[in-house]
């Protein structure tokens, strides 16, 4: 029994000692106050003023001129008139045998083929770096578009020298075909013959 006391007391008295520790902890207990912070001022600084963008006018260029336009080795001829006065740069052309001979009209209706476009042979470069010259004699047709057609090689001094030019050359010509009864008729026979002279091309 005195042994059942001495716990109840001892428990009490633990008791009573932790209630008085909590007591002293609590009245003890100190509030920490945060000091409140001062007002910030925020200086905002001006920008300066942009400077007066200054417009200029854009400058027009003026277009450059257009290169003049190389001269075409063209020879056309007026069909309404009776003349023929032809000027050349390079090889002469003269017009050979019985059937090219230029002829007036012969009426209203009739009429023989007449060139009105002429282009002139191209000398070959191979024959101008020799100072080779010569001469092509060619045989050739008419249609009734006056187109030069069937083209043939009658003769050539020197041989096969000027053969391809002159053909090229002859190949490009217009006529006013032959017209019987006021209708264009097929013409065969023609000849003509191109000279390649190193005169011409100085």
């Amino acid at each position: 029994m005195a042994k059942l006391l001495s716990y109840i007391s001892l428990a009490v008295i633990i008791t009573f000692s932790l209630f008085a520790f909590m007591a002293y902890l609590i009245s003890n207990d100190s509030v920490n106050i945060t000091k409140p912070l001062t007002d910030v001022i925020v200086e905002v600084a001006q920008l300066p003023e942009d400077s007066k963008v200054i417009k200029t006018d854009k400058v027009k260029l003026e277009p450059p001129a257009p290169p003049e336009p190389m001269p075409r080795n063209v020879v056309t001829i007026d069909v309404a008139s009776g003349t023929h006065n032809l000027s050349y740069q390079s090889a002469p052309i003269s017009m050979t045998g019985g059937s090219t001979g230029f002829k007036q009209y012969q009426g209203m209706n009739n009429n023989e083929a007449r060139p009105i476009v002429r282009v002139n042979p191209k000398y070959p470069i191979e024959a101008m770096r020799k100072g080779t010259e010569g001469w092509v004699q060619l045989a050739f047709d008419i249609n009734e578009v006056g187109k030069v057609v069937n083209i043939s090689v009658i003769d050539a001094q020197p041989k096969r020298i000027f053969d391809k030019a002159a053909r090229h050359a002859l190949r490009k010509w217009k006529y006013q075909a032959k017209s019987v009864d006021g209708a264009a008729v097929y013409q065969k026979g023609r000849t003509v013959q191109l000279d390649f002279s190193m005169d011409q091309q100085s």
